[in-house]
Order: C-alpha cells, then structure tokens, then sequence
C-alpha cells in the first residue's frame, strides 16, 4: 500500500538539489580502483592540475555538451516515473555558543555573543549589542551595507567580526562583442567576507575585505582559520562563440590586491574522468595573522554538503545518471581533503549508492568515515526506496556496510555518537535504528523501534539517552492522489530516547505541541538549538497553530515565541516557561517580533528578534530587561 504525507502550516520546506560535483586538490599521479561493493570507485590521488587556458577552455566545452546530453536522457527516461511523484553542544561556559555539529569546530550563525555583546544580522544591518548588565541593554552601534551586499553568516573570533554574504554589485551584462574584445567571462554572483576590528564596540573598524566568485556553499572556524567553500557556476556557452575568454574563478583579497584577480592555473585541479563544468573554491584565512595571503584553490566542480573534523575535511554530491533503460541511478560522490592548518590537500575521492540528507548524514570516527544514505524514491514502487551505511577507512576504502534499511522509507535525521549510530526513517512510523559500529567492518542494526511520527533532528542527551525532535503523526480517512491513506502531520513532537539497552530502544518521554501547522527553526536547523545540560535548558523558537474542530485539514495562528523545557532522565519534559514578542491580539504571525534564537550569558537568557531583545533571570525567569531595536 503506498502512503503521502501532507505536510501543512505556514511554512513548508520543499527543495529540491540537483546539483553534481567533481572536486579535488594537489599534483600527484592518477590512480584509480574499484571497490567491491555496487559500482564504488576510488580514485586516489587522481587529481591533474590545469595548464593553459585553451586546456581548460577545452574542457569546459567538452563536460558542457556531455552535461547536456545526459541531461537530455535523465529528462526522457524520468518522465513516465516522474507522473507518479506525490508532493508529499552541550554548552558549560559562562556564555553559550553555536550548537554545532562536531565540538571545537565553530559554525556560522545569524547571532553571536562573546558573553559581553550579541552580533546579530537583522534586514541586512549588523546590530552590536551591550547585553550585559541585562537591564540596561543597548545598541552600541549598526554596520550598514549598500545594496549590493546581503549578509548572510556571522563568526566572531576574539576582537574580530567577521561578516560573510552574498554579494550581487558587479554583475556584468556583457554583449557577445563585449565578451570577445575583454578576453573575460562577466561576474556572476560572489561570496564576500568582511572582517572588523571589534576592540571598539562603538566604532567597529573594517580592516580586511575578501570576495571570490561563487555563492557559499559552508564555512568552518577552527584554531583561528577560517574556511569559507563557493560554487562557482559559469556561463559555459559563452565559449561556443569566444574560445579564448578566460573561464577561471575570480577573487580578490584587500591584505594584497583591491581588484578582482584570476586564480592561476596551475591552482585549478580537475578529475581526469569526470564531465562537471562548475567550480568549487576553497578559501583559507588565518585570523590570528590578518595580514596574511589567504590560500585559495579552486576544483572543477561543485558540492552540496559539507562535514569538517579536526583533520580533514569532506565534500558529498549527488550525482543523477541515467542507467540503461532505468530512469537513473543516484551515487553520492565524497571528496576527502586533509587539513594542515592553511593547508587543504586532496586526498582521495569514492561514490557510494544514494543520497545524503544533510551534514548530520556524515562522521568521521578513528580514522573511520562513515556515511548514511537513502537510494530510491519512497513514491517510486518500480524502484522503491532503501536505507544504507556505508563504512570507509583513512583511504575511502569501503570496509563495511549495512543496505536495505527499511525499504520504501527514507533517512529523515541520523547522528553518530562514537560507536553508536542512530538513523530514523519514515513512511508511515518512525523506526529508530540503533546500530553498532564498534567494528567498522561489520557495523550491525542491534534495536529498532516504531513509533508514531517522526524525528528530523537527534541531540545526544547522554552516553544513553538520545533527544528527538519532530513531528507526530496521524493517519487520516480518505485517499490520497496514489491510492492510500493520508498521513499527516500534526504537532511538533520532542521524544527522550532510552538506549540503554541497544537492542531494546525506548521512547521513554514525548512532548506533543499543539496542532498541524505548528513547526519550528530547529526542524530544519540545527542552529536554532539552545542546549546546556549542565544547566538543563533545552529552549528553542516556535510557532503554534491549533487544530480546528470537526476540520481534518484546518488549524488556527495561536503563538509564536519560544519555548524553555528541563529534561529529567526519570521524570520526562517539564517546560519553564515560555516567551514572545508578539502583539498578543495579533491573527497572525510577525515577521518582525518572530523570536529566531535564544542564547545565555551568565545568569540572563535572552530572547532574540528583529526588532527586540528581552532577557531573563535564568533561575526564575522573571524577565530583566528589553531592548527595542525598531528603526
């Protein structure tokens, strides 16, 4: 029996990636192997570095009409299947951080603090914030940015600021005459990164501005460096009519250059074997040096998810190919990048079956990596879905592997906590796999429950306790467009795992807020998180709408706000308190007292939204002050 999920409230995320990827850095000689398992091919060391301009021009041309061609073929196989889709860290400072994926390594938000001020980026300003004492809050000052510059990501790293957008000013509209008489393809779209001397909270002072062609990708902040990753897609027919512009990424770097500069050739690696015509640039800046040259490279391809441990770092794409008369296959592609301080270094690359969810999907574990997929399509009974993990050594190797997880479902979150693996998959329930990788060569699924609903964020509590958040589920009468019941989403659901057992697993305590429509930040953003166990605050950012009576499908605005709960292994959820900015007569939700993130310094929790901050005392939650921050 097929299913369809009805995902309803004010917001639904529904993206679509296609995008495909072949990355790589350094100069040693090709080599290639063939792993044991499905069509894996490691190619070590097998990355060439780019000559001459005729030669990368050649190439591009090459991978353009090879990319159309498949294009052309994905489009024919997939139309009769595609007529059948149905839309359907643990904080213990005096001030929280970023919740992170990996401990140590910082990432990027829309809110800072340094446990004196808050860094916000609020309608394209960047607000600096006095948040300590709490009740005499002030705005110390606003950087502004002409139109041509959206921030985007925030990082503040000792007395510096850095600020990281997209940046859209020098976009060139240039005629094919143009083109040829400048020998240059024209600008697209730049990542920017500003950084500022903070020192003065009043006065903050830009001392350093980068930009490189492409839109960001990720970025990571560990040990003082920062490293920023773009997608550089470029106007590739330009070349059918000019063949000698020059296709190479740009960049610029004010430490040593004002204007925008090609990267040299000899720093653009490609694939032998591969037929991707896009970029990826990888920038390092050290921090701790600002006057320093960045080291930047660039890799003919692009990617769509990003995991970074202490020493390497790893790209994934998701590649779509058309297989025989099948309508495609889907191979995830991993790119494995050593790290050395500045220093990025190609190390090895392999393709395993399936798709990657998100960066939560990938760890790397004593020199193991480890990846979980999903290949198929849930709505697909001719190529129904299927669950894997895979298990790679230092060189991508693969050593074990666990495939066709529960089948006709797909991965909606996965974490890894040391040898413990945790995947959840849905269609209809929430099985919980609790997996075993303690030997990476034989990794083995030890429990499994099936619940109700589903989780799409896992947070370690503890060594034996694992926290869900989610949605519950309900199945209603009637039929959807495939001929099953409707399963539909109702409130936001929070459940504490009990895995003390591995082959027992538990729902030991569920929180069910409201209705349909009610949804939170922290279902698709980790950031959005506010956890310290040592103080016991799990608080997050919420909106709730309630179900409407003898209504299957309606439900009505109630709240927007946050929500602060403790967490007691014995006793369950016990929310604290709650939190909002909102006029309380409001019919609707305000965009612009729509509480986005909530950190604490000290004593004090505060609340953040564009036009507000209001603090409270940790202990009683009385509130301690407000700040406007109304134009």
């Amino acid at each position: 029996m097929k299913k369809w999920i009805i995902f309803s409230g004010a917001f639904v995320f529904l993206t679509i990636i296609f995008f495909t990827m072949y990355v790589g850095i350094d100069n040693r000689p090709a080599e290639s192997k063939v792993l044991s398992a499905k069509s894996q091919t490691v190619e070590k060391d097998g990355l060439q570095a780019i000559k001459t301009k005729s030669e990368l021009n050649k190439l591009l041309l090459s991978r353009l009409k090879e990319e159309e061609k498949n294009h052309k073929t994905f489009i024919s196989l997939d139309k009769k299947e595609a007529a059948q889709e149905s839309i359907g860290a643990d904080g213990s400072g005096n001030y929280s951080e970023t919740n992170v994926q990996v401990q140590g390594i910082d990432e990027a938000d829309i809110v800072k603090t340094d446990g004196s001020h808050i860094y916000q980026i609020m309608d394209g300003k960047i607000q600096i914030i006095r948040a300590v004492p709490a009740n005499t809050m002030s705005l110390e000052s606003v950087i502004a940015f002409d139109h041509s510059f959206i921030p985007y990501q925030l990082f503040n790293y000792k007395d510096q600021l850095i600020v990281m957008g997209h940046s859209y000013g020098k976009i060139e509209q240039n005629s094919q005459k143009e083109i040829a008489k400048i020998g240059i393809a024209p600008f697209d779209e730049t990542t920017k990164v500003y950084v500022y001397d903070i020192k003065n909270k009043q006065q903050p002072k830009k001392v350093r501005e980068i930009e490189m062609e492409g839109s960001m990708l990720s970025s990571r902040l560990m040990n003082g460096n920062l490293y920023m990753i773009a997608n550089k897609h470029p106007q590739v027919w330009i070349l059918r009519d000019n063949p000698d512009v020059d296709m190479r990424p740009k960049y610029s770097d004010s430490v040593n250059q004002e204007v925008m500069k090609s990267i040299n050739y000899s720093d653009i690696r490609y694939v032998p074997n591969s037929n991707e015509a896009n970029f990826t640039n990888i920038a390092v800046i050290n921090l701790d040096k600002p006057t320093e040259k960045m080291n930047i490279s660039s890799f003919l391809g692009s990617g769509n998810n990003l995991y970074m441990s202490k020493n390497a770092l790893y790209l994934a794409v998701t590649n779509y190919q058309p297989e025989n008369s099948k309508p495609y296959q889907e191979l995830t592609k991993i790119y494995k990048f050593s790290i050395n301080d500045k220093n990025v270094d190609f190390e090895v690359s392999v393709e395993v079956p399936g798709t990657v969810l998100n960066q939560f999907s990938m760890d790397e574990y004593n020199e193991y990596f480890r990846i979980a997929t999903t290949k198929g399509q849930v709505w697909n009974s001719n190529k129904p879905s299927a669950n894997n993990l895979y298990i790679l050594d230092k060189n991508l190797k693969q050593v074990g592997q666990l495939e066709d997880l529960a089948r006709g479902e797909r991965i909606y979150s996965a974490r890894f906590m040391n040898n413990r693996i945790y995947i959840v998959t849905f269609r209809e329930t929430d099985p919980l796999f609790v997996i075993d990788g303690k030997d990476p060569k034989n990794p083995k699924v030890l429990g499994e429950l099936k619940i109700p609903g589903f989780s799409n964020y896992l947070h370690p509590y503890d060594e034996n306790h694992l926290i869900g958040f989610g949605y519950d589920t309900k199945v209603q009468s009637g039929k959807g467009s495939i001929n099953g019941p409707i399963i539909q989403t109702d409130g936001v659901k929070i459940s504490l795992f009990d895995v003390s057992d591995m082959k027992n697993p538990k729902e030991k305590f569920t929180e069910i807020i409201s209705g349909r429509g009610s949804y939170s930040p922290l279902n698709h953003d980790h950031k959005a998180l506010l956890f310290d166990k040592k103080r016991n605050i799990f608080a997050f950012p919420i909106t709730i709408y309630q179900n409407k009576q003898n209504s299957q499908y309606e439900s009505t605005y109630d709240f927007q706000g946050a929500l602060v709960y403790n967490i007691d292994v014995q006793t369950g959820f016990h929310l604290q308190t709650k939190f909002t900015h909102q006029n309380p007569r409001a019919p609707y939700e305000e965009w612009e007292n729509q509480i986005n993130r909530l950190l604490y310094i000290g004593n004090s929790l505060y609340a953040l939204s564009p036009q507000k901050i209001s603090a409270y005392d940790l202990t009683t939650y009385q509130q301690q002050g407000a700040l406007s921050l109304k134009k």
